[in-house]
């Protein structure tokens, strides 16, 4: 079987995630897609950015939602990484990526590419992130059908359903990806736009989003399913019922060599990893070796 590798939030284990540094890694990695993450700006700007807060991967503070695109570009988002960056990979002032810098990279990398676009919710602008995505996209000649913007053929993925339903109006399945994990998980509960929502709110709104998600898999309403690795680790029966069922899966974050064995032994078509190069390392050896 020859599997998909997507970079997650592009090569991250080298460089800042979400980085112009991560994302030409990728490539230059000879990944066959590139992971990135969605917020709207305060002036309705789509950027490349996970958490909802700054603090994190930035010098900055307080919501991405609250800011300007310009504010955001006079941060630095990558030094907190400790990588040094090679000067074709640009300087520190370059790395914060817009949508549409990075759709400029992969048109420039002169081979077919893959982008998944993970949309971040709870948005605090609601449907309108899907809405402004879509629309940008149509604007750069983007071809809902086949969802190709010329060398890029482009999925969307998100946590919430109610995202996917309303992407499902626009785009055909196939190229919508709904995301799973237990509610524990971190990457789930370190990221959320909380806002007031007390600890009791969030749980239950993370519980239904994981309901309906994983009842949209089951019904066939998605072309890809989505889970962490996590739950493909404590679900098995369930994945194994999806794949016997003809669901395609795209599983995150696949870095540890026996995550990577167990995607390859369950038949997992796309792996989503922070290690492009060294995960198609460890796949090529063990085709070798079969």
């Amino acid at each position: 079987m020859k599997h998909k590798i997507f970079a997650h939030r592009g090569s991250s284990a080298r460089f800042a995630e979400n980085t112009r540094a991560a994302y030409l890694q990728a490539i230059a990695d000879g990944a066959d897609g590139i992971e990135c993450d969605i917020h709207l700006t305060a002036d309705m700007k789509l950027i490349c950015f996970h958490d909802f807060d700054l603090d994190r991967t930035s010098s900055g503070t307080g919501h991405v939602a609250d800011h300007t695109l310009d504010e955001l570009l006079r941060l630095d988002v990558s030094s907190w990484r400790g990588a040094s960056i090679p000067p074709e990979y640009g300087g520190i002032a370059d790395q914060l990526m817009t949508l549409d810098a990075l759709v400029d990279l992969m048109r420039a990398a002169g081979r077919p590419l893959e982008l998944a676009v993970e949309l971040k919710h709870p948005s605090p602008f609601g449907q309108t992130l899907e809405d402004e995505l879509l629309k940008y996209l149509m604007a750069e000649g983007w071809e809902p059908e086949s969802s190709r913007l010329d060398n890029i053929t482009i999925s969307f993925m998100s946590f919430h359903p109610d995202a996917i339903k309303h992407l499902g109006d626009h785009v055909p399945m196939e190229h919508l990806c709904q995301l799973v994990d237990d509610i524990e998980a971190e990457e789930i509960r370190g990221s959320l736009f909380m806002g007031k929502l007390t600890a009791g709110a969030v749980v239950a709104l993370l519980r239904r989003a994981l309901s309906e998600g994983e009842q949209l898999i089951d019904d066939g309403s998605v072309g890809l399913a989505g889970p962490g690795i996590d739950y493909v680790r404590a679900h098995r029966p369930v994945i194994e019922r999806w794949l016997a069922a003809g669901r395609r899966f795209r599983v995150w974050t696949v870095d540890d060599p026996k995550d990577v064995q167990l995607c390859r032994d369950l038949g997992i078509q796309e792996i989503t990893t922070n290690r492009p190069a060294q995960v198609r390392r460890l796949l090529e050896a063990a085709r070798l070796s079969a």
